[in-house]
């Protein structure tokens, strides 16, 4: 006598995976694609970048463990969606930010950006982007003052506002910079395209690591763990009005290269934009959530108030992003037919009843 196993059926939040991988594998790929781009943060600004990226990682780490436990449920730390966003989060800092701020951002992207809306599956933003969104809000001096890259004493000190106490106002050291996007919004100078591409600026953690992401980027798509699709449309896009714009005044709007290779486009194009939760699931709308990014950061860029823009862009496109879903569904086939025949039946049913 052949006993069969009944079969289940099991239904779950997305990120949906076709193949044999489980979530917490493409986490772990996600992961190491990222080493790169923070071993050449380190490398250009030191220790402090280093204190930074892992304060950021342990505190949304800890946090969602923290959570998990305080709400009866098993930690999911294991997962290393935790570890992806403590690592972005980082990579949006500037190096100099003290580090309990730095802590303060981690435990807010994860508590209001994740853990509120349910956890891994269920977050309507990209948790790294509310951290720093709120960082941003809370310490508007702290995280728009930079530091030059590639200074010599970056291994054997520290600045002096990274060990600053909690909630007293950091000393700055005199040595501050400005970033390429700065000096092109206020003072209409161009940082020469090597510069850009080779990472030889300042800014924040993941602005100089352009080639690194890109590479990151190109191995996550080829393992199918990333929609390559979002960030050529951002690029695309970005490329594209930035070309015109320049083409109709090279004195006031900066040209594609710049606009590609400076601040955070690559790293929020390739790894922010790209989140599986917060953008949309069919082909043509990840291109059209694509382009509305890119479309957003030229207007930021160019004329808005700030000089960058790629948080706002993905903020904003991630709250649209289920519309688009909604707006562009495969139609079902006979579906069209239907509703003709419905709506003619309607119509009978009318004029019969005015007779």
């Amino acid at each position: 006598m052949n006993i069969t196993t009944p079969k289940t059926l099991q239904i779950r939040t997305s990120p949906h995976i076709v193949r044999g991988l489980h979530t917490h594998d493409i986490m772990r790929n996600v992961v190491l694609a990222l080493l790169p781009v923070a071993a050449f943060a380190i490398y250009a600004f030191g220790l402090a970048a280093l204190l930074v990226l892992s304060v950021a990682t342990f505190s949304c780490v800890l946090t969602e463990h923290l959570i998990c436990r305080l709400t009866g449920k098993d930690t999911t730390v294991g997962d290393w969606s935790a570890a992806i966003s403590g690592m972005l989060y980082g990579l949006t800092l500037p190096p100099g930010l003290p580090l309990w701020m730095v802590a303060f951002g981690g435990i807010i992207g994860i508590a209001v950006g994740k853990a509120l809306f349910g956890g891994l599956g269920q977050n309507a933003f990209n948790p790294a982007l509310v951290g720093r969104a709120i960082t941003q809000a809370a310490f508007p001096v702290a995280i728009t003052t930079w530091y030059p890259a590639f200074a010599v004493e970056r291994f054997q000190s520290l600045p002096s506002s990274t060990l600053a106490l909690p909630f007293m106002q950091p000393v700055w050291d005199a040595v501050t910079t400005a970033t390429p996007l700065g000096t092109m919004k206020f003072e209409k100078q161009i940082t020469a395209t090597y510069d850009l591409v080779m990472g030889f600026t300042s800014g924040s953690l993941g602005e100089t690591s352009s080639l690194f992401i890109l590479a990151g980027g190109f191995y996550l798509a080829a393992r199918r763990m990333l929609n390559w699709r979002i960030p050529a449309a951002v690029l695309g896009t970005v490329a594209a009005l930035s070309g015109i714009f320049h083409w109709i005044d090279p004195q006031e709007f900066a040209g594609p290269m710049f606009m590609l290779f400076s601040g955070g486009l690559m790293l929020g194009a390739v790894y922010m934009a790209t989140d599986m939760v917060a953008s949309p699931m069919t082909s043509k709308g990840v291109v059209l959530y694509g382009a509305l990014i890119g479309v957003l950061i030229v207007v930021i860029r160019y004329w808005g108030g700030l000089p960058e823009g790629v948080m706002y862009a993905i903020l904003v496109a991630n709250a649209v992003s289920p519309h688009i879903d909604s707006w562009i569904q495969p139609r079902v086939y006979g579906t069209k037919l239907k509703k003709e025949a419905d709506l003619r039946q309607e119509q009978i049913q009318t004029e019969s009843a005015t007779r």
